[in-house]
């Protein structure tokens, strides 16, 4: 069987994502599509809309044969960290295929960015790491490597300015560079952009434009459009909808409970943020206070969202030292034909298979199983153990 794989959040699957599953599946003549979905907490340092098994359900009935979790220690990563555990996983699958979106929609712009990156290797290194220096982010520093190196070069290079872009680079990357069989493909982004408001013209919204209309409308119905009907009744069934503003009061609790050293443990918290963190937490009853309080030039929404998610979940830096690479494969669902699939490559996985949570597990699940428990009390469901009790979704 041929299996395409797709690196994925789906928070909330939508138009765009179909699109992409129908399209994935048919430029590379895939027999299954795996999705390596992010759990309950994202890359850009939130709480998911959905529960994770809400969204592989959402995934199931709209293409995907499979879906494995992404391992919260990478699926809350910087853009290195996420794409290198997503290909790792895929690549562990035997999976013959990698599609992503992007804004280019050209895989040889991809290859040819990463080959003139390589090729000015230390010039690249040297630019990115001056550019944080003065205060840059890693994507407008990356942004401002691809600009000089594109002077050097008479190869038209990717733009780098665009978030799916940048992602998409990145996996390209992480395929390279640790010499995987994965071949990468990519699928053009269609209709909005990854920051754009819905668009009532249109049927196809991005996912941050239609988490935006749902909290700032409550008005579900106008978002119907958006999304496939199985995914769209999935959405309108759900309970609670998760968000920082609902995190917010645990996340204070934790903060004004510790010390600037105990603080400092914690990824990503570093330069002194801790005192800030501290002192708007004490002066700040509300998520969008705390934010206006600490935001800066020098540290961006999603930086300052993956510093408040490691505090809140209690990933600390030295567990990031230790976890290297995945170390499981974790099956939240399955169509019958994923089944299959996994019953054919049962003998050739490259990391254990887990579908159901057992008794003795390493440090990297258990973290896993942590940030389900405390997702699940920050959106007052007050349930735990879910990964213990509720077996993959099959379809």
């Amino acid at each position: 069987m041929i299996a395409t794989g797709v690196i994925v959040e789906y928070n909330p699957f939508h138009n765009g994502h179909h699109y992409q599953v129908e399209t994935a599946r048919k430029e590379t003549q895939a027999d299954v599509l795996v999705a390596v979905m992010s759990g309950h907490f994202l890359q850009r340092g939130e709480p998911a809309l959905l529960n994770k098994w809400q969204r592989a359900k959402m995934a199931l009935q709209n293409g995907v044969d499979l879906v494995i979790e992404l391992p919260y220690a990478f699926a809350t990563g910087h853009a290195t960290d996420f794409a290198y555990g997503g290909v790792t996983l895929l690549e562990a699958l035997n999976c013959q295929s990698i599609s992503f979106g992007s804004e280019s929609g050209q895989i040889e712009l991809f290859k040819s960015t990463y080959d003139a990156f390589e090729q000015h290797h230390e010039q690249t290194q040297q630019i990115i790491q001056e550019a944080v220096k003065k205060g840059l982010s890693y994507p407008q520093a990356l942004q401002t490597a691809h600009e000089q190196i594109q002077s050097q070069t008479e190869h038209k290079l990717l733009d780098l300015a665009q978030p799916n872009n940048i992602l998409g680079y990145h996996y390209y990357e992480q395929i390279q560079k640790h010499q995987y069989r994965l071949q990468a493909t990519t699928v053009k982004r269609k209709g909005a952009g990854y920051h754009d408001d819905v668009d009532d013209r249109k049927t196809i919204a991005s996912a941050t434009g239609i988490r935006k209309a749902l909290f700032e409308t409550k008005q579900l119905e106008t978002l119907e459009k958006f999304m496939p009907a199985t995914a769209y009744d999935v959405l309108k069934g759900a309970q609670n909808y998760a968000s920082w503003a609902q995190f917010y009061p645990f996340f204070r609790f934790t903060v004004l409970r510790m010390n600037p050293e105990t603080l400092r443990q914690y990824v990503d918290v570093s330069e002194g943020i801790e005192f800030l963190f501290l002192e708007a937490a004490k002066e700040h009853a509300t998520f969008e206070g705390f934010m206006k309080h600490v935001k800066s030039k020098r540290y961006t929404w999603t930086r300052l969202q993956r510093m408040m998610t490691h505090i809140l979940v209690g990933y600390t830096k030295e567990q990031r030292a230790i976890f290297q690479t995945p170390s499981y494969i974790r099956v939240l669902g399955m169509t019958e034909k994923g089944q299959q699939y996994l019953s054919q490559e049962k003998k050739r996985l490259r990391l254990p298979l887990i579908s159901r949570i057992p008794k003795k597990h390493d440090d990297m699940l258990a973290l896993d199983l942590r940030a389900t428990d405390l997702y699940m009390i920050g959106t007052g469901a007050n349930t735990t153990r879910l990964d213990f009790q509720t077996p993959p979704i099959r379809l």
